[in-house]
């Protein structure tokens, strides 16, 4: 019989199991190359061993994203709480109808290639040709071909902590350095002059994400601008995570690198369908930039994927004139988010910041007296699954909150932690 406890007790063991890794992982000289095989014995000698890439990698928020019993309130996973557009499905339904199952071009047909070269321009400004754009399995996949094409073994990238969970541990695979570089505490936006004190003579890469996953910033247009500018004065790239760009609740603009002088040439951006038009299982992103970096992703993609599913291909192009599937979206995101601002700032021992973007509530926990994994493992006992932060690089202390959940399981949630808190 499932319980709150022995969900709590699961999630806890592998939640430590993995921070010890983490430590191991940091303790270990940074000269031992992430590409060799393991020495010594192995307990099936008849057996190779596993590459030593793979050793210690993290897995993210992983085991806080593990299903719970139907009786906790999941506040966890960043996906849409909506299902999809039925035009896009019908699209996709058609096109396997009509017999697109075969291979197509493997940047993407030219038709949704121009198709998000126009959705740049109208929605964020950004000018680009078809030929500088490549469909990919899902934004990771887009990400991962920006993290090869932008560093080399050894070559240091600098993250802006706390960040997204999966970046540390894909530059980790392809032999890079990450460089987390904490933001400011107070609204979670960049330390400029902690990044310029970062650059060394290996740093290659700035990697950007507003709006934020975790902490939900949106950084404004003079920090973008000034972080060209950094980028600029050191020669580096810049590769900008964008995926939640339609989802910023300031009166300011989302605004990319590359409509900044001098970042067109040396930003490449990361983008998809799965948070905008609730298509995360359908895995569809894109990535896009100046042509000799669009030449290296094609070449990435083309001895990994091939290419999406060519049946997806119309679908994500119907997706882009939707609209108002968007606009209803983000119009509910808005509700549920001052639901749920509200809701946890009338719990005493809780900050909680501006929920700016994204639809994530970034919250301080040490009011409580307790750490983050000490808190997400009470909540979990008192039926709410959330996650702590300290999962990640500068993330001690905080717990991530996401309100894209059903409007019910959200009021249902903070009942429990108001209940847990305040002893109602």
């Amino acid at each position: 019989m499932h319980s709150y406890s022995a969900t709590r007790a699961m999630v806890s063991h592998e939640a430590r199991r993995l921070l010890e890794e983490c430590s191991a992982r940091a303790r270990t000289s940074p000269s031992t190359s992430p590409h060799t095989l393991m020495d010594g014995p192995h307990p099936l000698a008849a057996v190779p061993r596993v590459a030593s890439r793979f050793d210690g990698l993290g897995v993210g928020f992983a085991p806080y994203l593990q299903p719970p019993g139907p009786e906790v309130s999941r506040l966890t996973v960043g996906e849409p709480g909506f299902g999809t557009p039925r035009e896009v499905i019908d699209a996709a339904i058609a096109g396997l109808e009509a017999g697109d199952t075969k291979y197509s071009r493997c940047a993407g047909t030219l038709d949704l290639c121009q198709a998000v070269a126009d959705y740049l321009e109208k929605h964020h400004g950004i000018k680009v040709g078809s030929g500088d754009v490549v469909i990919t399995p899902g934004a990771k996949q887009a990400l991962l071909y920006s993290f090869m094409i932008t560093t080399m073994p050894g070559d240091e990238a600098i993250l802006l902590a706390p960040s997204w969970a999966s970046y540390e541990p894909m530059l980790q695979l392809i032999g890079a350095v990450p460089v987390h570089v904490q933001v400011r505490e107070d609204d979670f936006h960049p330390d400029c002059d902690a990044i310029r004190a970062a650059i060394t003579d290996k740093t290659r890469m700035i990697l950007i994400n507003s709006p934020c996953n975790p902490t939900g910033a949106v950084y404004t247009p003079a920090e973008i601008a000034e972080i060209v500018e950094i980028a600029v004065e050191h020669d580096l790239w810049i590769v900008s995570d964008e995926i939640y760009a339609r989802l910023n609740w300031m009166d300011y603009p989302h605004v990319s690198p590359a409509t900044i002088p001098g970042g067109a040439a040396r930003t490449l951006i990361v983008n998809g369908w799965s948070k905008s038009w609730a298509m995360t299982g359908m895995r569809v992103g894109f990535l896009a930039g100046p042509p000799e970096a669009m030449k290296a992703a094609v070449k990435s993609q083309a001895n990994s994927a091939s290419h999406i599913p060519t049946f997806m291909m119309e679908a994500a192009r119907v997706a882009l004139s939707c609209d108002d599937a968007v606009e209803h979206f983000n119009a509910e995101y808005l509700k549920r988010r001052e639901i749920m601002r509200d809701g946890l700032s009338s719990i005493p021992g809780l900050r909680v910041g501006e929920c700016e973007g994204a639809f994530y509530t970034y919250v301080d926990v040490r009011g409580t007296g307790m750490s983050d994994i000490e808190f997400a493992d009470g909540a979990l006992e008192a039926g709410v699954q959330l996650i702590p932060a300290s999962l990640i690089a500068g993330g001690e202390g905080f717990v991530r909150i996401s309100y894209a959940a059903d409007e019910n399981v959200i009021h249902e949630g903070l009942a429990r932690l108001r209940a847990w808190l305040c002893d109602e």
